[in-house]
């Protein structure tokens, strides 16, 4: 594979960096100190400026008003909102409208896809099963009925649920395929209940009793899911990888001025050795999430399918991020704990996107299952 990244693709980050710029990662109050949720709302106007920058259509169609971008330039520009904690459904949102434009119908795609790509309609993704640790599509039934679909069941931990217009559910029918319902906010036989996430965010416990969508609004397409699936949780590398790589440079800077004994604790063998091994995790973390994305990309071929590099890429970052927050806590001393410095903020982010779709142990399964279905050699 090529490394090399596109001039879209390097234009896509240059826009990134100029609208995360100006984010401050402490925005809203530390979900250490806060009871409720920290905020009713994800943050509207950088929404809005990522709308104007042409970076919520990125993977979107020219016809739709998008770059026809690709999942690579999704993650370059995934890895800079985490640097800044971006408070927006960047991932949920963009990950869902290109599983439309690949699989839905055309009245849908007119429908959604340009007002999406313009930040009109906000999309989320129901991929946390009823439990958090089931598969996402058995939570949810989904029946014919005439010409309109019925879905019963439900789904925890539905990220911006509370603010998107559509929550994409996939649901499994009595023939044993998968489906994706596009579930209204507002809908007869919906109901959210709200959880707190790690990070303080506002997540939906999405309730479904005999909702009846139209036909238009469930996509019936193998191998819908699926791909959505690997997307989300490349996504998530993306998002856990620029993370990384924020802490590891806030650790950095503190233990260069920070001193004993006269001299910069950065300057110890001890702390060295312990930034170094970080710094290797989160070279790891970035060539696999850049192989899987690219899998994602090209559905080019492989000794495994294309899940199996994300399932590789999803190990790395879960445990990855998780050693790099922890190695800056410890680094930091108490001063990482303090509540007005963002270093808990970042630790509270890391650990959501570590269990996230999964923990390392729930991939390294797959990944072994795969293993044992496609004998390697």
């Amino acid at each position: 594979m090529d490394f090399t990244f596109t001039e879209e693709q390097q234009a896509a980050v240059e826009a990134a960096r100029a609208v995360f710029g100006g984010v401050a990662p402490d925005g809203v109050p530390s979900p250490a100190i806060t009871a409720g949720a920290v905020a009713d709302d994800f943050d509207r106007a950088l929404w809005t400026k990522l709308a104007d920058a042409d970076l919520l259509s990125l993977l979107l169609a020219a016809e739709y008003g998008g770059a026809g971008l690709d999942a690579i330039a999704l993650c370059l520009v995934l890895r800079e909102a985490a640097k800044v904690l971006a408070r927006v459904p960047l991932l949920e949102s963009s990950a869902a409208a290109v599983a439309v434009q690949a699989y839905g119908g055309e009245e849908l795609k007119a429908e959604l896809l340009a007002r999406a790509g313009r930040g009109e309609v906000v999309l989320t993704v129901a991929a946390n099963g009823r439990t958090g640790h089931d598969p996402a599509e058995l939570a949810v039934t989904a029946r014919r009925d005439g010409d309109a679909w019925v879905l019963d069941g439900v789904q925890t931990a539905v990220p911006w649920a509370e603010n998107a217009d559509f929550t994409v559910v996939p649901a499994h029918t009595g023939d044993g395929r998968t489906v994706l319902a596009l579930v209204p906010r507002v809908h007869e036989g919906v109901v959210l209940g709200e959880q707190i996430s790690t990070t303080g965010e506002r997540l939906g416990e999405l309730r479904l009793e005999s909702a009846r969508l139209t036909a238009r609004d469930v996509i019936d397409a193998d191998g819908a899911w699926e791909w959505l699936r690997e997307l989300l949780a490349t996504g998530t590398c993306a998002l856990a990888l620029g993370l990384g790589e924020r802490v590891l440079s806030m650790t950095s800077a503190y233990t260069g001025k920070r001193e004993q004994f006269g001299f910069p604790v950065a300057t110890f063998q001890a702390v060295a050795v312990q930034a170094a091994d970080r710094y290797i995790d989160l070279r790891a973390m970035e060539a696999t999430l850049w192989q899987a994305a690219w899998r994602i990309s090209t559905g080019a071929g492989g000794a495994l399918p294309a899940s199996g590099d994300v399932a590789v890429a999803k190990i790395w970052a879960s445990e990855g991020v998780r050693r790099v927050v922890q190695t800056a806590q410890h680094l930091h001393g108490g001063f990482g704990a303090d509540v007005d410095y963002p270093l808990h903020r970042y630790h509270a982010w890391a650990k959501q996107l570590e269990l996230s779709l999964g923990p390392a142990a729930a991939h390294e399964e797959a990944l072994g299952d795969l293993l044992a279905a496609h004998p390697l050699g």
